[in-house]
């Protein structure tokens, strides 16, 4: 059985910790791998914002979603923003 990618446990370890079946488990997550399409790493591309002062700042993902800040936002607020996201 493999290693999973949190936590670094062996997954029959895992399975035991959580008292699952480590079979069910395997097959699940093998079926689950097979369903999910492999998504690449996200990528942050520098960028440089002018947005005047008295605008806000509007952030648009492609899935829908959006976040508005307020005029003036700082640059080491967003910085910090970003790290938390990430």
């Amino acid at each position: 059985m493999g290693i999973l990618k949190h936590g670094g446990l062996a997954q029959a370890d895992y399975c035991r910790q959580q008292q699952l079946n480590a079979k069910t488990f395997a097959a699940r997550l093998c079926e689950y791998r097979r369903v999910q399409p492999a998504l690449p790493p996200p990528a942050f591309i520098p960028v440089q914002v002018q947005v005047p002062a008295s605008e806000p700042l509007v952030l648009r993902h492609a899935g829908g979603h959006s976040l508005e800040l307020p005029p003036g936002v700082s640059a080491a607020w967003l910085a910090e923003l970003w790290r938390c996201l990430g």
